[in-house]
């Protein structure tokens, strides 16, 4: 399953400029875990780091202009960072598989002549085969909706990686005058109809481009949960579906599928989720005249069950990200803004230690990234998992990992517990 080894960010809102993990220009630092967990105070930028993957995943399911409206963002000027110019960059670097050559896809946004958001420039870059130095090799590159785009794993024509402002126009001219057959099937001119839609979407979808199809799908399966209890008691037309959606409205939906699909394996799901819920016996389901599917929490104290509409919102949330992690085909990445609210502060610990426990012992698990402020969901994790958002002294936002700071690596292989150390001040900046 993909992983995301490093990001960089600029000029989105309070991220001026922040990296996280391994870049291909950053090849000493350490990637990112398979479990993440960003820190901080109010106001630091954890939302805005959390919306950054919205952002971008909207890019590649709406285009640029529509994504920057999306959810109260405001528009163009409004998300980028305040008194800067220039464009907003995204840079993802990541693998395919953990034996894969790493990728990176870098896209830049501006505005147009028209006061309108679009696609300035996109590339996806990675070594060749047996290359083990050098600059990687670009198969995707567009400028202004223009460019080259290179099939399967063929060679291609080699770009001056060194030269960033190589000219894109003289390449395009000798791949057309190029008289190798050979060359001419490796090769492709393309230029977008609408440039404020990614180029990975439109070549995404087409065969001959399975790196590019490979990386499309990849965010597409991205996981972003917007869950509230609110959404997840509805009671949402009959008729399975295979996935819980980003705001849990249909719980039961995915419950029926994993009854009808699964049905053996799911009992043993629910008596699994139910020994990691306080005061729940067991969970069990009930089918409604119309078909439908209600799930019923058996409390210890109580004779007669109560009925998701009826339980807490707390158990209702456990038990939809315990659902979540034991999705068939799970999300190849799955981010969550602060998970705590609603939580009972004793089952933080416990929640922790199941996403990391899925992210890491289970064969190509997903990634889980998670912005939390509660020290007791970081007690449970380990100093490279954190880090550390802060405000610097130009009011945007930098970055560190715990484990940078000597001092609380040493406390915590001592024994003394991270999310501690954050309420005691040892992970403020020094």
């Amino acid at each position: 399953m993909a992983r995301i080894e490093g990001l960089r960010i600029r000029n989105f809102r309070v991220l001026n400029d922040v990296t996280l993990g391994k870049l291909w220009s950053l090849q000493q630092a350490e990637p990112l875990t398979p479990m993440t967990a960003v820190i901080g105070k109010n106001g630091v930028g954890k939302s805005t780091l959390f919306d950054a993957f919205g952002f971008l995943a909207d890019c590649l399911k709406s285009g640029v202009e529509e994504a920057c409206d999306l959810h109260g963002r405001g528009g163009f000027e409004r998300l980028r960072s305040q008194g800067q110019r220039g464009p907003i960059e995204f840079e993802v670097y990541y693998r395919e598989e953990e034996s894969a050559r790493p990728i990176t896809y870098e896209l830049a946004i501006e505005m147009d002549p028209g006061g309108r958001p679009y696609v300035r420039r996109e590339r996806l870059r990675q070594r060749r085969k047996n290359q083990s130095s050098g600059r990687p090799f670009s198969f995707l590159i567009l400028d202004e909706g223009r460019g080259i785009a290179w099939k399967g794993e063929s060679k291609g024509h080699q770009i001056d990686e060194g030269n960033a402002q190589f000219d894109l126009h003289s390449l395009i001219e000798s791949i057309k005058r190029s008289e190798s057959e050979e060359e001419s099937r490796e090769t492709e001119v393309v230029e977008l109809e609408d440039k404020r839609k990614l180029g990975i979407a439109t070549l995404g979808s087409l065969k001959q481009h399975p790196r590019i199809s490979a990386f499309r799908r990849f965010i597409e399966g991205w996981y972003l949960s917007y869950f509230t209890p609110d959404a997840a008691r509805s009671l949402p037309l009959a008729g399975p579906q295979k996935h819980l959606n980003v705001h849990g409205d249909n719980l039961g939906n995915v419950v029926q599928f994993m009854e009808r699909e699964h049905s053996k394996k799911f009992r043993a799901i629910l008596d699994r989720i139910a020994g990691k819920i306080p005061g729940i016996n067991s969970i069990d389901t009930e089918k409604t005249p119309d078909g439908r599917l209600l799930l019923r929490f058996n409390d210890r104290g109580f004779e007669d069950p109560f009925y998701a509409q009826q339980v807490s919102d707390g158990t209702l949330k456990v038990f939809a990200y315990l659902l979540l992690l034991e999705d068939p085909t799970p999300p190849p990445f799955l981010c969550i803004e602060e998970p705590e609210n609603g939580l009972y502060h004793k089952l933080l610990e416990t929640l922790a230690r199941e996403f990391r426990e899925h992210s890491i012992t289970q064969r190509g698990g997903p990634q889980v990234f998670i912005t939390t402020h509660q020290p007791y969901f970081v007690d449970a994790l380990e100093p490279e998992e954190v880090w550390v958002l802060e405000k610097g002294d130009d009011g945007f936002a930098k970055i560190r990992r715990a484990s940078q700071d000597p001092i609380v690596k040493n406390m915590v292989a001592a024994g003394l517990p991270l999310g501690g150390l954050w309420y005691s001040d040892y992970l403020d900046a020094r």
